[in-house]
């Protein structure tokens, strides 16, 4: 692997983490690191690291599983070189972990096609990222990835992933022993996975758009949606996409596929979504100024840099004001203000703190 691309490689996995412990002491000694990084590459000798791993409960819980640094500086390179190639065969409604995209593009299209459709099937994959199949996405990768060398690499970190959530689903042709033997599951906190997810799912992309012909429809990892004339047609449409999943060992959630009238409110990305107008969900507010007062705590301590509690803060008024949010704002605003956090409204929009 070219050295050139494993020192773009470090500034990408350093991006906002410079001050962390395991980055510093990799920049100290960033050459020598990273010929030995190409020097095990190039043998073939390479293997990942032990992952460490935590728990969040925001809002359901999910284990995150952390690679060491210099494990993460492999997975940007490797995506530095096959991006570019999975990347002209995705479908342009694939909005997740792809440049020029993301949740608020996603969402300005679904009012788009909230506009034109009466009706909306909103999709959600059972336990996503525990449930992807090793072998299945193994082959998904060698249908673009001819080189060897870049394949062995792919196998390295899929076979290194640590456990994830126990995932015990059958499908058509399984025996008893069939969820037991084949292996699943990618760490949610690896770049690679993110960028895995839509090579796992881009030809159930080409199968909605080309075979079922759904003129609205928009993926963003394992949430969709597709828009139609009644409620009817997308029934037909959600058993054939069950059938489909199947074959890619993947199931819907039963609680969290409905269809719904578009006028009366999606709830997609974070946002209660209608035709013309879009709204924060209480339960994301709600969590969000939970931890802003866990910021404001910490701040009070000085455990955290002012710089660190604007960059937060605007963080999220870039997030809220893409929605009606002019009430919460200013609801926030004083609450912060009733804290003693001397936050100030710069003229521009952001806010400062003082």
């Amino acid at each position: 692997m070219a050295f050139d691309n494993l020192l773009l490689a470090v500034k990408k996995a350093s991006k906002g983490k410079k001050y962390k412990k395991s980055v510093t002491e990799f920049w100290f000694q960033q050459e020598r690191e990273l010929l030995r990084l190409q020097k095990e590459l190039s043998e073939g000798s390479w293997k990942p690291g032990e992952y460490q791993t935590f728990m969040v409960y925001d809002p359901k819980e999910r284990m995150i599983s952390a690679a060491p640094f210099r494990d993460r500086v492999v997975h940007h390179a490797l995506c530095n070189v096959i991006e570019p190639i999975f990347e002209r065969t995705f479908i342009a409604s694939s909005y997740a972990n792809r440049k020029g995209k993301g949740t608020h593009r996603a969402i300005e299209e679904y009012q788009e096609y909230a506009r034109q459709f009466p009706f909306v099937l909103k999709c959600d994959v059972r336990k996503f990222f525990p449930s992807l199949d090793h072998e299945i996405l193994k082959q998904e990768i060698a249908r673009k990835i001819y080189c060897r060398f870049t394949q062995r690499l792919c196998h390295a970190i899929i076979d290194g992933s640590n456990p994830q959530t126990p995932v015990h689903d059958y499908f058509p042709g399984d025996d008893l022993f069939t969820p037991h033997v084949r292996r699943r599951g990618l760490p949610i906190g690896n770049l690679t996975s993110q960028f895995w997810a839509n090579v796992y799912l881009n030809r159930f992309d080409h199968f909605v758009k080309e075979q079922l012909k759904v003129p609205g429809y928009i993926r963003y990892v394992d949430d969709f949606v597709l828009f139609g004339e009644s409620a009817a047609q997308l029934r037909g449409w959600k058993q054939e996409i069950e059938r489909y999943l199947g074959d890619l060992r993947l199931s819907l959630h039963p609680n969290k596929t409905h269809i719904h009238r578009t006028v009366c409110g999606v709830p997609f990305l974070g946002f209660r979504t209608f035709p013309y107008r879009r709204v924060c969900l209480k339960a994301k507010v709600h969590r969000t100024r939970r931890h802003i007062r866990v910021n404001v705590r910490q701040f009070k301590r000085r455990k955290i840099s002012p710089e660190r509690m604007e960059s937060s803060l605007n963080s999220w008024l870039g997030h809220v004001r893409f929605g009606q949010s002019g009430r919460l704002e200013y609801n926030t605003y004083w609450e912060l203000k009733h804290q003693d956090v001397n936050v100030f409204k710069h003229p521009k929009g952001s806010w400062r703190i003082l």
